[in-house]
């Protein structure tokens, strides 16, 4: 893996998250599912099924939503009078693990999940406030047909002769909950519990000039068997919040497609269609009713736990390798007289946050 950027010397890592921890707790195999609290379920329904998932059930208090890959549901919505991000769920290895997350400070007692799948979860709450669910022992769903990848010509290969392209002209089949991303406070702190806890590994480090990270990007830990390039994304800000989550399809068309359902569907796009430099997804990205972010991607990379950290200095170019530049909305904060009020309670008592810090996120971001 490249740890230089495209014109300079490779930067440094100036503090001690995020880093492996030798003996974590328990070790994450998987993002399992994604909890919101919306006002109107009726209306969340129809953005993620034009998105591409599909219903699992719905009734007045509680909407889950799926995949056509082996899981019962990947996405919870709750009813409730305000709209906002809960948290999530990960799979860890086995029972022993959830007896000793049970064990950390906060940690709820392990009960049977009563969930589709069944097994055992043991809730925590993360440094940042974000509820985590330790999950074992569910029981796999039987998988949703889906579209092949459509067969590609090339200058090297022909694949197909006497036969078109005509990808589906419809929602595009979301196959699985890839990754969530969030944004914190709090990020020496938030970044070692998941390393100690989870056992993330990062997978790529961007930094700011000082040699402090901006955003950590990492995957879980399953030995010699390949992972996606990271399962949780945490970025530098200045409260605790979400910033989107990633939903993989079968291949570019079906990102195309995508883009062209949601935008005839009326939804708010966000930014795309571009590669990715540290993932290398071909990503898009779309608002859903209250203005979080979802991601379509396919062709993202796999790395075994073996392969080392990647330090690179941040940038707003060095966010995709084509397309579309990021554009300056997609991570501008939302000023309210509540996050106003977070952002100086923050300066006053995180280590993590200062002025000179904000000012330079500012000036790469916003």
């Amino acid at each position: 893996m490249e740890t230089t950027t495209e014109n300079d010397a490779a930067p440094e890592l100036t503090t001690g998250q995020p880093a492996r921890h030798p003996h974590p707790t328990a070790k994450a195999t998987a993002l399992a599912y994604l909890i919101f609290d919306r006002p109107d379920l009726q209306i969340a329904e129809r953005f993620l099924t034009d998105f591409g998932l599909q219903t699992v059930s719905r009734d007045d208090g509680l909407l889950l939503l799926r995949g056509t890959g082996a899981a019962d549901f990947c996405y919870v919505v709750r009813n409730a009078p305000k709209a906002r991000f809960v948290g999530f769920g990960l799979q860890v290895g086995s029972r022993d693990e959830l007896d000793a997350l049970q064990q950390l400070p906060g940690a709820a007692r392990l009960e049977r999940s009563a969930l589709p799948g069944g097994g055992y979860v043991v809730t925590l709450t993360d440094p940042s406030g974000f509820r985590v669910d330790a999950l074992w022992g569910q029981s796999p769903a039987e998988s949703l047909p889906h579209r092949s990848p459509l067969p590609f010509n090339s200058i090297d290969a022909t694949v197909r002769v006497n036969g078109t392209q005509r990808p589906p002209g419809h929602a595009p089949e979301v196959v699985r909950l890839g990754h969530v991303v969030l944004e914190l406070a709090d990020y020496q702190t938030t970044c070692a519990w998941y390393t100690r806890h989870f056992g993330f590994i990062p997978s790529d480090v961007q930094v700011l000039p000082d040699g402090s990270p901006a955003v950590a990007f990492m995957r879980v830990d399953l030995g010699g068997e390949p992972a996606d390039h990271h399962t949780l994304a945490l970025a530098q800000g200045f409260v605790a919040k979400y910033s989107h989550s990633a939903y993989e399809l079968v291949d570019a068309d079906a990102v195309g497609m995508g883009q062209r359902v949601l935008r005839d569907s009326g939804w708010t796009h966000a930014w795309g269609i571009g590669r990715h430099v540290l993932g290398s997804q071909i990503f898009d990205y779309w608002q859903d009713p209250w203005g979080d972010k979802h991601e379509h991607y396919c062709d993202g990379d796999l790395f075994t736990a073996d392969a080392p950290t990647g330090i690179h200095a941040v940038s707003r170019d060095a966010m995709a390798q084509w397309g579309p530049t990021m554009p300056r909305s997609f991570t501008k904060p939302k000023l309210t007289p509540v996050s106003i009020a977070a952002l100086v309670r923050n300066l006053r008592r995180s280590p993590d946050l200062t002025l000179a810090k904000l000012r330079t996120l500012a000036r790469i971001f916003a």
